[in-house]
């Protein structure tokens, strides 16, 4: 039987938040890389002349988006487009689910027909009490989201039902950004989603089995997660300000993308 050949895309713009943006998969220099960087970097090795642009920016919420990326990205006419948004928007207190589901339905008909392949995202979720009270919402996106990408023909890389995902040994400390494992997998999800032969099959399968930490290292872990993120985070959630605010996107154009200079190997 004859395989079929892999996909040949040359570009790829990758549009959202943090999530996007790469955090906390930090190098090296002080950056962050992120799945949307190895899996670029996967894409330029198979393909001579590709070109990536990442436009996301940390703490977006879908409005900003729409108004600051979603033109940017459509005009690029790259093969493949990323668009990842709206979590943000569900994680603050006062969330009008009906403006973030039609902001979403703008960003996905802008960007469908800009491009041969635009991707959609469930985006993953670790357990844990405080996420509880937001999973609702995320749910209701996640529906908008299947919604959109069978009107549109875009694919959805189904993260949020990954056990491994799930896993907080996958999470940063601040609890809301995966690890560099945790980037890893999403870039292999991704990359399957598009047709790629797989690298990691078992990227959905959790870490093995580890003891658990202690009663006072995970105090020690509490306590520093709300010092050093939660109260900060609440701090610009109470003032109106965002962890993004003025800072720009980390690969506005789309370029060549050189492989050893840009994951730092």
């Amino acid at each position: 039987m004859q395989k079929n050949s892999p996909p040949t895309h040359a570009s790829l713009v990758a549009v959202g938040d943090s999530f996007t943006e790469g955090m906390s998969d930090l190098m090296p220099d002080g950056t962050y890389r992120g799945w949307a960087d190895l899996l670029a970097a996967r894409m330029a090795a198979r393909t001579p002349g590709f070109r990536y642009a990442n436009l996301a920016v940390r703490g977006k919420l879908i409005g900003q988006i729409v108004d600051e990326q979603v033109d940017v990205a459509a005009a690029m006419g790259a093969d493949v487009i990323t668009l990842v948004g709206g979590l943000n928007d569900t994680l603050r207190p006062k969330c009008d689910m009906g403006r973030v589901r039609g902001l979403l339905e703008e960003a996905v008909e802008k960007l469908a027909p800009a491009c041969e392949q635009l991707v959609l995202m469930r985006s993953p979720g670790r357990q844990g009490p405080v996420l509880e009270r937001f999973r609702p919402r995320m749910e209701e996106l996640f529906a908008c989201i299947d919604r959109l990408a069978a009107r549109h023909g875009a694919l959805v890389v189904d993260l949020y039902a990954a056990p491994s995902l799930a896993d907080p040994r996958l999470w940063d400390v601040d609890r809301l950004h995966l690890t560099a494992d945790g980037h890893r997998r999403v870039a292999e999800a991704v990359w399957q989603s598009l047709g790629y032969e797989p690298e990691d099959p078992d990227w959905h399968v959790p870490p093995p089995a580890t003891a658990p930490p202690g009663w006072a290292t995970r105090r020690v872990a509490d306590l520093r997660f709300t010092r050093q993120h939660l109260l900060p985070w609440i701090g610009r959630r109470l003032t109106g300000r965002s962890s993004g605010d003025g800072r720009p996107p980390k690969r506005p154009d789309l370029l060549p993308y050189e492989t050893a200079a840009d994951t730092g190997t």
